[in-house]
């Protein structure tokens, strides 16, 4: 089997994470990220259409009546739709809505319900989001120090680190709208990057304990070549259904959809470079990972 020399470009890739999160971290504190209405506040409001609603249609009528920043989507069928008005706009901006979305529709349009979302709950929701993340993160760091030892615990929470500040850049850097389904995005993105790197650190345990011969590089390179093959179809079947999503699941799962897909991007791409070379930072060695002899264990079968 051919060894690929992975860790022969990890100053490299070091480098290349490096600016990928300077540069994230960077867009988040001068240019923030875009805070849906789950976050920020702001009304829904709910239509029928007696026929297919033409969304189009729909985003153009609402940006020439003055609702610029208004996001059209179907809701449970075509014939419903959600529009969701920042910040600025209440229950009074109904009728005139209404009336808008009428002029521009042979059929009829029905009003079912507006509900205003109080910036209170927004301020609420990024607590607890932000809160659930780091808790997560907590618990991954115990769960791989329990199941392999501190230098792989540390070495996986900051491949995780890596990839939610990457995603994170991403949509600050493009301006994507940041909802709680890419909250939950970001929360799969972390189980996804983990299941990944435990996968490839029980592979660099294994091969430490058995390979006789051979630095800490030698060995965790056999290790990711060793796994290379699980790595690159595991990701691309998930890309696969995930890119599909993105394409025609439609507004209401895109934010959902593109975060899975840079985080699955990056969480592979962590899992073969930030984690392992994080080892070699923190100098794992066969004796970090031998397995500790019992006291009295050369005299049992004596007699």
């Amino acid at each position: 089997m051919k060894i690929y020399d992975f860790m022969g470009q990890r100053k490299l890739a070091a480098a290349v994470s490096l600016v990928l999160v300077l540069g994230s971290l960077a867009s988040l504190a001068i240019k923030q990220l875009n805070w849906g209405l789950d976050f920020t506040g702001g009304t829904l409001v709910e239509v029928h259409y007696s026929d297919v609603a033409p969304l189009k249609d729909i985003r153009g009528s609402l940006k020439q009546g003055g609702f610029e920043r208004a996001v059209v989507v179907s809701f449970g069928s075509d014939r419903d739709v959600m529009i969701r008005l920042p910040p600025g706009y209440s229950d009074k901006d109904g009728p005139r809505l209404l009336t808008l979305l009428q002029a521009s529709y042979a059929g009829e349009v029905e009003l079912r319900r507006i509900e205003f979302v109080g910036p209170q709950v927004g301020d609420e929701l990024r607590e607890q989001g932000g809160l659930a993340m780091l808790l997560a993160l907590g618990l991954v760091m115990l769960y791989v120090a329990f199941r392999f030892q501190l230098k792989f615990s540390v070495g996986a929470v900051i491949a995780l680190i890596h990839d939610v500040i990457i995603t994170l850049g991403y949509f600050s850097i493009l301006g994507v709208e940041f909802d709680l389904t890419v909250l939950a995005a970001l929360l799969a993105v972390i189980g996804y990057s983990l299941n990944d790197t435990i996968v490839v650190s029980d592979r660099i345990r294994e091969n430490f304990r058995k390979i006789r011969k051979g630095d800490a590089i030698h060995i965790i390179n056999v290790s990711l070549t060793q796994t290379l093959g699980r790595t690159l179809v595991t990701s691309l079947t998930t890309l696969l259904v995930l890119v599909s999503l993105l394409l025609f699941g439609g507004e209401m799962i895109h934010g959902f959809a593109l975060a899975l897909v840079v985080g699955v991007v990056v969480g592979t791409y962590s899992s073969v470079y930030v984690a392992a070379n994080v080892l070699i930072f923190l100098n794992i060695s066969k004796q970090d990972l031998a397995i500790p002899v019992r006291e009295g264990a050369e005299l049992d079968g004596l007699p």
